[in-house]
């Protein structure tokens, strides 16, 4: 089964991207330990090694493998049955190098902006080296708009067959548009935009809040009403890297999701993974989206690669010419 041609390309007039920018080279960005410098020093992650030694451009500190830089010297007093001072413990504070640079934030290069980011503004991606996507989610958001404005009817139908599939997975449930417009007070629950008077549901979406693409269904309980606007910009991210600290504590509550699984990395959902290891749940699967097949070898290479699950080994009627097919895919 031969792959089928792309449906169109983005010409990119002008694009020179500079030598320095590798999509997969993660880099340790830290402030130098020299209490009177203020430099920000970047340095490739696969550089540090056991015996490293890295020198501050600016001012020439040293930061190096075993090296601490003093900060102060201290002394701690308690008081004593008489009410006098006595000094129990005295010592140096320090900073140990390796621990500093140890838990330093990892940044990378973007392939589309050229700007050095943290990794946590990339999308995972297990199969490259880096653990990310090439571009930031910004970039890879207007890059697909885009995209988007360029594709033909036959690719838009892939597109919803895709998100049904995704949903189909997940797990559906009737959802209360009234009920969650009502829980939210009509307003955007990002930005806050009075949406009682918009009549186009298009304009007033329900977010799945935990994404579909890590295969978690939206419910009257669980989804979040939002605006056009914000939903097109969180779309696809978890939502520890879209809303605030406090807009999540306020969504544990609105959604009964734990406070801890919103703040955190994204993961997948254990109640769909289970689904996918049953032969009864994999082969009505298969039979329902017989004529989509290529999307469902696509998710299954997806789900493979991410989690370590294959649940075509689950499938009682499936032939072996798609799972080589499948296979095949892989790059």
């Amino acid at each position: 089964m031969a792959r089928r041609k792309t449906y169109s390309n983005l010409n990119k007039a002008g694009q020179c991207r500079p030598a320095h920018v590798d999509g997969q080279t993660l880099y340790k960005v830290f402030q130098c330990l020299n209490s009177d410098c203020t430099q920000m020093i970047t340095v490739k992650k696969d550089d540090i090694d056991e015996d490293y030694s890295i020198i501050c451009p600016a001012c020439g500190y040293e930061h190096y493998s075993g090296g601490e830089q003093h900060l102060f010297d201290f002394s701690m007093d308690v008081n004593n049955e008489m009410g006098e001072a006595v000094s129990v413990q005295e010592g140096e504070f320090v900073v140990s190098h390796d621990e500093y640079i140890e838990n330093a934030p990892l940044y990378k290069y973007c392939l589309l902006c050229y700007t050095l980011k943290p990794v946590e503004a990339f999308h995972y991606h297990k199969s490259l080296k880096s653990g990310r996507q090439g571009e930031c989610i910004d970039c890879k958001t207007n890059y697909n708009a885009v995209k988007n404005g360029t594709r033909i009817s036959d690719q838009h139908f892939e597109s919803s067959q895709k998100r049904r599939l995704l949903i189909e997975v997940a797990g559906t449930a009737r959802v209360s548009r009234k009920a969650i417009e009502k829980k939210y007070d009509y307003k955007c629950f990002n930005c806050g935009t009075d949406l009682s008077q918009v009549t186009a549901n298009k304009e007033k979406p329900i977010d799945h809040t935990l994404p579909v693409y890590y295969l978690w269904p939206a419910t009257t309980d669980s989804g979040t009403l939002l605006c056009h606007t914000c939903n097109g910009n969180k779309t696809g991210k978890w939502p520890s890297q879209f809303y605030t600290d406090a807009k999540l504590h306020q969504l544990a509550v609105y959604t009964g999701f734990d406070y801890h699984l919103l703040a955190g990395e994204p993961e997948y959902n254990p109640d769909a993974l289970a689904r996918l290891q049953s032969p009864v749940d994999v082969d009505l699967l298969l039979e329902k989206n017989a004529g989509h097949m290529e999307e469902v070898c696509k998710l299954r290479n997806r789900i493979l690669n991410d989690t370590g699950i294959d649940f075509f080994k689950y499938a009682t009627v499936l032939s072996e010419s798609w799972i080589g097919y499948a296979d095949s895919l892989i790059k």
